[in-house]
């Protein structure tokens, strides 16, 4: 028997977390900080519990919900409301985005302790919850693109929460208006959604897809479907931080380390791939709009990950494994293994989220530098820290039996085994990123937890690093961060190593996401591939020992350990011999040059011609010249109006004759002395 899904219980999923960020941001000075945490971490509880018995329900009863819960207005037919799809891919991201958000409220109380911030900072983190929940709920646009909104504000306050940093204030202005760029695109792709199908709904719009593949957009011969997949794409782009709309990711670094967990692991980064795989109807239509997908992703992969090699801030190297990460999930979409896109979101989820934190409870320990130079032989001060960062790193690398593993190489399969044109470079793409990643992520590892101690006498000190060269040095050794700090650390840790052996077959090959997802398996075999292929998670785990992917992630990690603890000299050696290239990465490709010194200029000048001829010469010189005008008729009408009694009597008279003359005028003009 079908279990029933309760309309009024799923409320509570994303409406306990918004509690929790009314209550502690508007009384959060009443309650205090620790009445502050309490409230925002029982809201999200609340949530994760409530997405655990969803999951349940929808994994092993088979229980489906598609129903509306308030109806805001119907307007000429389009109806416009708030309504719950629950389904395999929505259960999935439900848990994932309340168990890491519950992972970093807990984290919260040890990181911010000292904050003055402290109960906004709650406030925020729960109402970037509630919105996301709202979005991955979501069974309409307007609902969709409500919480898509609603995430991207709530980031901007997040990422600028430290606004007396000018370094924050940029970051979070950038973030935002990039992602503008990538909203206009989605806002226009929803428009010709409702244009050309009447209506905002999911299944009704995706039923009248094959409808919409037949027409041509108006004007042109291309296919409205893939002007619409195209822009709702270029939504993705800007959300989930592909080329060239990725310049914002690296920057909101600038925000405490908990919402880099929250925004860039599980979260509001994820929302463009969990928006092209909730749209896998329309996306199947056009392969021209997959071949987008799938190039894009592949760039992202590649090229962001060279990016992470020559990084020294310890989050902007997790932040550039994100981008990367980030692709290799885009070329899953484009290669029509949307489920394989969604199984990395999920096991990722926990990896990037366990590197993030362990990333902020180092820099805990280190009193708050970031540099990785200046680190080094913690892993005996931080031995939790330590051995949970190893356990990150090797479900982000891909190592057989960790969650990442499973996940990555059934990407790297699908899009071998895909037709969509630009493949080939994908796959190529795919590949050699694993390369790339073992070799940052190793990197980072080993100069972080390995190697001489180099703490004490900061080879790199930062603006505010003191001498610890005085006889209070010991009292500045790294520390184990608290246990608040830890526990979510343990609880990520567990499911980054057993979460994809446990999930993989009913997620890929199993019925869990059948119904969430469609492919055309005629015309895009690559999930078919996979399956003919596919013999158990243990089997695959072996079978990977002998992988290509495997031996390029092994190699990645031995030259990252013999450069950086045996041969240090090698990397400055190469640096050196290239240059050149190294000016190029450390300009990040040279994108925020050209942005802001290019397109912002342009952009400017354009505005200022608008605003010179547009606004100032046609609008102001319209109403200027209108009030002009009026003001000229008025000093005509003051000559008149004068105050003074013979000439108003000089008037009077003036217009008796003249009314006396209109009305004999014709008795004149036919009277004999006239003629």
């Amino acid at each position: 028997m079908a279990v029933h899904l309760s309309t009024q219980l799923l409320l509570a999923v994303p409406l306990a977390p918004l509690v929790g960020a009314i209550a502690a941001g508007l009384f959060g000075k009443a309650i205090g900080r620790r009445g502050a945490h309490r409230v925002a971490i029982l809201g999200v509880l609340v949530s994760f519990v409530i997405s655990m018995l969803t999951w349940k329900a929808v994994a092993l009863d088979g229980a489906r919900l598609n129903a509306t819960v308030y109806e805001w207005m119907v307007l000429d037919g389009l109806s416009m409301e708030v309504g719950f799809l629950i389904d395999g891919l929505s259960a999935c991201m439900m848990c994932v985005v309340s168990f890491v958000s519950l992972m970093v409220h807990i984290y919260t109380i040890g990181y911010m302790a000292q904050d003055d911030g402290y109960e906004r900072f709650f406030s925020y983190i729960s109402l970037f919850t509630f919105s996301m929940l709202m979005l991955v709920m979501s069974n309409n646009f307007l609902q969709l693109f409500f919480g898509w909104e609603a995430v991207g504000l709530v980031s901007y306050l997040l990422i600028g929460f430290w606004y007396t940093r000018p370094t924050a204030i940029f970051a979070s202005l950038k973030a935002f208006l990039v992602n503008r760029v990538g909203d206009f695109g989605f806002i226009l792709g929803i428009g010709l959604i409702v244009a050309f199908a009447g209506t905002l709904d999911y299944a009704q719009a995706f039923a009248k897809g094959p409808e919409l593949a037949k027409l041509a957009f108006p004007g042109t011969q291309w296919l409205l479907i893939t002007v619409i997949c195209i822009c709702l794409f270029i939504g993705a782009m800007g959300k989930s931080a592909q080329f060239p709309l990725h310049v914002w990711l690296p920057d909101s670094m600038e925000g405490p380390t908990p919402i880099s967990a929250l925004i860039h692991a599980a979260t509001m980064v994820t929302a463009g791939i969990f928006m092209v795989a909730r749209m896998s109807p329309l996306f199947e239509l056009s392969d021209t709009a997959l071949s987008v997908v799938l190039v894009i992703g592949a760039i992202t992969a590649l090229f962001m990950g060279f990016l992470g090699i020559i990084q020294n801030d310890i989050k902007r190297v997790v932040a550039y494994s994100t981008l990367s990460q980030l692709g290799y999930m885009t070329v899953a979409l484009g290669a029509s293994a949307y489920s394989v896109a969604v199984f990395h979101l999920m096991t990722h989820a926990f990896f990037k989220a366990l590197l993030f934190l362990a990333a902020g409870s180092v820099i805990i320990g280190m009193h708050h530098d970031q540099d990785i130079r200046n680190m080094g032989g913690l892993r005996k001060y931080m031995p939790l820290t330590w051995v949970t960062s190893l356990v990150g790193s090797l479900a982000l690398i891909g190592t057989p039996l960790f969650a990442g593993f499973y996940s990555k190489d059934s990407i790297i399969e699908a899009v071998h085994a895909s037709q969509i044109t630009g493949s080939g470079f994908a796959y190529l793409a795919v590949v050699l990123g694993v390369f790339v990643t073992a070799f940052y992520s190793f990197r980072m590892y080993f100069l972080v937890f390995h190697g001489p101690a180099r703490f004490q006498h900061k080879p790199f000190p930062g603006e505010h690093d003191h001498d610890h060269g005085d006889a209070n040095a010991q009292a500045h050794d790294p520390h184990e961060s608290p246990w608040v700090v830890t526990l979510p650390l343990v609880l990520l840790a567990i499911p980054s190593v057993a979460i994809g052996y446990m999930t993989i077959q009913p997620m890929l090959f199993g019925e869990f996401l059948e119904d969430s997802i469609a492919v055309d398996a005629t015309r895009h075999p690559a999930m078919d591939e996979l399956a003919s292929n596919f013999h158990g998670a243990a089997a695959m785990a072996l079978h990977g020992l002998t992988s290509l992917p495997f031996w390029l992630a092994l190699a990645g990690v031995v030259m990252s350990w013999y450069f950086y603890l045996r041969a240090p000299s090698i990397p400055a050696a190469i640096k050196r011999r290239f240059e050149p290239v190294y000016v190029l990465l450390e300009n990040k490709y040279y994108f925020d040059w050209f942005n802001e010194n290019v397109l912002a200029r342009a952009m400017r000048q354009i505005g200022t011609g608008l605003w010179q001829r547009g606004d100032i010469g046609i609008i102001d010189g319209a109403i200027n010249g209108s009030a002009r005008g009026i003001g000229g008729a008025a000093a005509l009408t003051r000559l008149l109006q004068n105050g003074y009694l013979y000439w108003y009597a000089l008037v009077m008279v003036v217009g008796v004759v003249g009314l006396m003359t209109w009305q004999l005028w014709p008795y004149l003009l036919g009277s004999p002395l006239a003629k």
